[in-house]
This record gives C-alpha cells, sequence and structure tokens, in this order.
C-alpha cells in the first residue's frame, strides 16, 4: 500500500491503497478502477453504483406509462403531468443538498435519500388515479438529488489533476441508469412478471402494478450499504473530523449564498437546463414516442429508448475529456469553447431528429444526438468547479438543479403540444444557450471573447481545480 506521505495526524488512516497529495488533504491522485479500497476508490465506486441505484427507481415508471396509461384511462396531458412533477420534485432537493454536502458530506445524505425514495417507488402499485401518479412520482423524484452528492463525493476524495475524469466517470456511470432501466423493467421485469401472471388484461395490470417492488429493494438495500461501507473523506467522516479538529464547522447558508450571488452560476444553470434537462425530458419522453409514433409494442419500445441512455456509458466522459484537453491547450477559453460547440451541435441534432419520418433513421440520429447531450453535461462540470471553488457543493447543486427545470420546461412542452413542435422549440432552446457563453467570464481566467488570461497554466491532462480564495472561504466556514 502507498503511504500517505503526511506526518501522524489524527485521521481514520494512515495509510491509503493509492497515491496521495498530503498538500491536498490526502485527495488520491490516481484512479484505480478495479480497486475497492477504502477511502478513496470505495467512495468512487458508492458515489456511481449509488447514483446509478437513485436514476433507476426515478425513472423505473417511465417505461411502464403506456401500460399504466391504459388501464387508468388516462390522457397524454394526464402522463406528462406525473413526468413533470417527477422531476420538479428534485429541484428543490438540488438546492437544499449542495450546502448540505458543504456541511454534512455526501455518505449520510446519499442514504438517506435511497432509502426514502425507495418507499414510494415500492407503492407505484397503489395508483388509481391522475393525481396519485403525479404525487407518487413527486416523492420518488427525490432520488434525483443524488445527484449534487456523486459530484460532491468525488471532487472530495480526488485532486485537481484527476478529479475531472473522476467526476465524469461516476456522473456518466450513473445517468446509465436511466438507460437500464428502460431495458430492465420494460423489456426484461415486465414481461417476466406478466408472463407469471398471465399475457391478458389481468395479468398485464397486476405486473406493472408489482414489478416497481424489485428495484425499491434494491435501492433501499444499496442505501443501508453505503452507508455502513464507505467514508466522507479520505481522513475519515465529517463528525469525526469535526471533532478532533481537523475539519471546521461548515455555514450551509453562507457556502449557498456565496454560489448564488455568481451570475457564471446562474448562466450554467441555463446551459444544464438544456443537456440535462433535455435527457430527463426523453428519459420520460422517448419509449412513449417510438410505441405511439412509430406503433411498437411497450417492450420493444422501451428497449429504443433505453440506447438514449446506454450513451453514457462514454459519452459523459468524453465531454469531460475534451473540456480537460482543450483547457490544457488554451485554459478557461478551451473548456467553454467546447462547451458551446457540444451546446450547439446537440440543438442542430435535436431539429433534425424532429423531421425523421422512419424508425432507422430516428434510432441512428438519436445515438448522436444523446452523445453530445451527455458530453455537454460533461464539459459543464469541467466548468462548474472554478465558478467558486469554496462554495463547490451548493454551486453544483444549483446548477444541478437547472437540469431538473429544464426538464420541467420542456415536459411542459411535450404536455400541450405535438411531438414535433415540441422538439422544434426544444431544439431553439438549446441552440440559444450555446450563445450564453459568450458571457461566462470567470474572475482570474481567460472567456471566449472578452480576452483575458488564465492565471497559472494546467500541469496535468485533469480537472486543475483553482486555489480557492482565501476571504470567501473565510466567509463560508464561517458559523
Amino acid at each position: 500500500m502507498a503511504d500517505s506521505g503526511a506526518p501522524a495526524e489524527v485521521k481514520k488512516y494512515q495509510t491509503y491503497a493509492v497515491n496521495v497529495d498530503p498538500d491536498q488533504d490526502d485527495k488520491a491522485t490516481e484512479i484505480k478502477l478495479c480497486s475497492f479500497a477504502r477511502p478513496h476508490m470505495r467512495a468512487f465506486h458508492c458515489s456511481w453504483w449509488g447514483f446509478f441505484i437513485a436514476f433507476f427507481i426515478w425513472f423505473a415508471v417511465a417505461p411502464l406509462l403506456s401500460e399504466i396509461k391504459d388501464t387508468l384511462k388516462l390522457e397524454k396531458k394526464e402522463i406528462w403531468t406525473s413526468s413533470i412533477v417527477g422531476v420538479a420534485g428534485t429541484i428543490f432537493m438540488r438546492f437544499l443538498l449542495g450546502p448540505a454536502c458543504d456541511k454534512y458530506g455526501a455518505r449520510i445524505l446519499f442514504s438517506v435519500i435511497l432509502c426514502c425514495a425507495s418507499i414510494p417507488t415500492a407503492m407505484t402499485g397503489l395508483v388509481e388515479s391522475a393525481t396519485g401518479l403525479a404525487i407518487l412520482r413527486l416523492f420518488i423524484g427525490i432520488a434525483g438529488g443524488t445527484f449534487v452528492m456523486c459530484q460532491y463525493w468525488s471532487s472530495r476524495m480526488f485532486t485537481k489533476e484527476v478529479v475531472g475524469t473522476a467526476n465524469a466517470l461516476v456522473g456518466g456511470w450513473g445517468n446509465l441508469g436511466g438507460g437500464v432501466t428502460q431495458l430492465v423493467m420494460g423489456s426484461a421485469l415486465f414481461p417476466l412478471f406478466k408472463a407469471i401472471y398471465g399475457d391478458d388484461e389481468s395479468g398485464t395490470e397486476k405486473a406493472w402494478r408489482t414489478v416497481s417492488v424489485i428495484p425499491a429493494v434494491v435501492a433501499f438495500a444499496t442505501g443501508i450499504t453505503i452507508y455502513f461501507i464507505s467514508d466522507d473523506a479520505p481522513k475519515g467522516n465529517y463528525s469525526e473530523m469535526k471533532k478532533n479538529g481537523t475539519m471546521p464547522e461548515i455555514s450551509a447558508a453562507a457556502s449557498f449564498r456565496s454560489g448564488a450571488i455568481n451570475i457564471n452560476t446562474w448562466l450554467l444553470f441555463v446551459q444544464y437546463a438544456c443537456c440535462f434537462g433535455v435527457e430527463l425530458t426523453m428519459n420520460n419522453a422517448a419509449a412513449l414516442y417510438f410505441r405511439e409514433e412509430f406503433d411498437q409494442s411497450t417492450e420493444s419500445a422501451a428497449a429504443i429508448a433505453s440506447i438514449f441512455g446506454w450513451m453514457n456509458l462514454f459519452a459523459r466522459g468524453l465531454g469531460g475529456f475534451a473540456s480537460d484537453n482543450f483547457n490544457a491547450r488554451m485554459g478557461m477559453r478551451g473548456r467553454i469553447l467546447v462547451q458551446t460547440v457540444f451546446l450547439a451541435v446537440e440543438g442542430g441534432l435535436v431539429l433534425v431528429f424532429a423531421n425523421s419520418s422512419s424508425l432507422a433513421g430516428s434510432i441512428v440520429i438519436m445515438v448522436f444526438f444523446s452523445v453530445f447531450v451527455q458530453a455537454a453535461e460533461g464539459s459543464t462540470y469541467g466548468i462548474v468547479p472554478y465558478v467558486d471553488p469554496p462554495s463547490t457543493g451548493s454551486i453544483a447543486g444549483i446548477v444541478g438543479a437547472g437540469g431538473n427545470s429544464g426538464a420541467v420546461a420542456f415536459g411542459m412542452c411535450f404536455r400541450q403540444l405535438d411531438y414535433y413542435d415540441a422538439f422544434i422549440v426544444m431544439g431553439c432552446c438549446i441552440l440559444g444557450s450555446a450563445f450564453l457563453s459568450a458571457f461566462v467570464i470567470i474572475k482570474g481566467h481567460s472567456s471566449l471573447l472578452c480576452g483575458g488570461t488564465d492565471e497559472e497554466e494546467p500541469k496535468a491532462q485533469g480537472l486543475s481545480v483553482p486555489e480557492p480564495d482565501e476571504e470567501a472561504a473565510d466567509e463560508v466556514n464561517a458559523e
């Protein structure tokens, strides 16, 4: 095992399974994907797996919506109302969980949210009306708040040289749950339960009413497991570190205030709305779209819709890698340029997708469209840590809430308009958000159009998070 290189002090571990930097609070300088050793790699794997399961239960209902619609005799608007409510509930949670991470750490919050969200997931079969479906999805939607913990936890465990890659991997692999749930719930578990109950109308209803118990049990077990097998930070848990004097008390309110008054936070909020918001909208819309527009079966439509989410296996990481690469060449201007290109291409592909009339063509375009959606998500969080380093948790939460806000806005379009018009509106909004990059001007860094220079050149191809401003840090750490 590699020695931490730090002098003996009060901390949970004196040696680590990865190389660490004592000057960066014992954060890891490398990522060993095949290692599950505590604290760094255990947190890495708990982070992406916890977010994956959260995403899975968040959208477990999505591939079943066509069956629920038929059983309960619901209208299209009522189905979309439930989808909008399902992502709207997460907006508040992300605002809340950002500063909460700064104060309490990611581990406890991850466990609490997963266990709480698993309860309404298991109660899916009790739904009897449109109102009941909307309320159910509102409470299940709190699972989406785990994204904040996912990004915060990896940032807490890895140094500035590798945290960009770490964030992209845990975020991308977690988002993959949105695609896997389409395939597993719609094309595997649902047909299996139908075979058990009988392939008639009664058996179909029993199948969708009971199948969600499976992911609910997995989510609850995951939440309990994460609490007991992982650590908040390299040096231990926050409660222990505060007791030992190795970590100051954090004011969640001051952290949130510092992040919220920065205009760059809100520009990224809008841009994230036009990438992650689009992904959430597609998670709700894709299966319904392919079933209704191309007359596919529930199982077939769910399998096709899952392709969108499967791109997370590499696409979000690709966005983070491209952002890091251009940062090495051009500084912050490179990161913003990459962000702009990804959003512009994404918007163009949405417009092409809206005008595609063949099933094969729509699937092919959706694949490329999905790649750029998720690459833009990765490049967004390549910029976030630079905005105001002492308030990274709060800013990550605010920007993350932008994704859900975008999903609500686009969901309203799909609720009120036909598919073609809704996709056109969405594509135009994405293209408009790309132009906002011109106004992203971060202190101490170059901008896209207004010049400026980066204060120091990056030392590695990873995400080089700048040193925190001491005055800002003092305010955030104040009681």
